[in-house]
């Protein structure tokens, strides 16, 4: 199955979720490598952007030409979300996403993400200044509202399609519920059916069943995985196997999870430098770790270390305590 957007096909559609401070460019590197139909940066705020303020430039190293990524941008201004797609675009970035989602409070007390669910009205003037500033496919991800009393999304949606959004992801959540509960796939199926462009469910999407439950409820057109992928960068690839026959994953064990989780560990030191690399590097070793049953003491080795070799020689262990284990 293919999904169609604008000009781009999605094959399979099953996209990885932006997550700040997680879905940077080492991480989408390796999701892609594995295989997924899209990746979408974490969220970057426009006006920081624009002004260039200290940290925001380089997160916003986003892989913009690479083919099948997004760049998803955050704010409550159309003058700097319109400068910040502009700027995006011209680097060659293939996809705009707009944030109407992030449920944290730093971001919906500045009126943005899913704050702009309680003023639609100002929310379309965004997603218009947006979509007239750039040529590139414009998307939007948002929840189901803001909270119980006002469970907006199948009308901000229809009226961000007709503002000329090319396709609406919503994560089966409001915004109030944060990430508590379980997503509710079936209230998804009311935004599908309010518009005609594409719609993607997200929110506890762990696995392929997860994902196909999701898909049957909502009626979508494709599935965004954000938590679940953390620590298992083949996951999309696996869903996409499971539900559209594409190309099963090779799942790393042993000497090539090493080498995996290496590998991932240098991207990001490279990336962001030594400094804050160690520090970043930290929650993806952690959940590498999870994964792998490490024991207590090794993984607190791990992450407490500021020696980059010594990090890299106690991986071995780290990654392989379980089969050692019940050899």
């Amino acid at each position: 199955m293919t999904l169609q957007l604008a000009d781009k096909t999605l094959n399979p559609p099953v996209m990885l979720a932006p997550m700040a401070g997680i879905t940077d460019r080492p991480f989408r590197d390796l999701v892609m490598r594995f295989g997924a139909g899209m990746v979408v940066s974490e969220m970057v705020a426009s006006q920081e952007m624009v002004q260039a303020k200290p940290g925001v430039r380089e997160r916003a190293e986003l892989s913009a030409d690479v083919e099948n990524t997004a760049v998803q941008l955050a704010g409550r201004e159309s003058h700097w979300m319109a400068e910040a797609a502009r700027q995006v675009a011209d680097r060659g970035a293939r996809v705009i996403d707009i944030n109407m989602g992030c449920p944290a409070k730093k971001v919906t007390n500045g009126y943005s993400g899913s704050a702009l669910l309680k003023t639609p009205d100002h929310a379309l003037t965004l997603i218009e200044a947006v979509v007239a500033a750039v040529d590139i496919p414009v998307t939007l991800k948002t929840r189901l509202g803001w909270d119980d009393n006002l469970l907006n999304a199948p009308d901000v949606a229809r009226r961000a399609q007709d503002a000329g959004i090319r396709m609406v992801t919503i994560h089966g959540r409001t915004r109030c519920q944060f990430y508590k509960g379980h997503a509710n796939w079936q209230a998804i199926r009311a935004v599908k059916e309010a518009v005609s462009i594409p719609v993607i469910a997200n929110g506890d999407i762990v696995n392929s069943n997860a994902a196909r439950t999701a898909l049957d409820q909502s009626g979508a057109d494709g599935v965004m995985v954000g938590r679940g992928a953390q620590g298992k960068p083949w996951l999309l690839a696996q869903i996409c196997h499971d539900l559209y026959g594409a190309p099963a994953p090779v799942v790393p064990a042993n000497a090539d999870l090493i080498g995996m989780v290496r590998g991932h560990y240098e991207a990001m030191l490279a990336f962001y430098g030594t400094d804050l690399g160690l520090r970043v590097a930290r929650k993806h070793l952690g959940w590498y770790m999870d994964e792998a049953g490490t024991p207590a003491t090794l993984r607190r080795a791990v992450l407490t270390s500021r020696d980059t070799a010594e990090v890299l020689h106690l991986l071995r262990d780290a990654l392989t305590s379980d089969a050692e284990a019940a050899a």
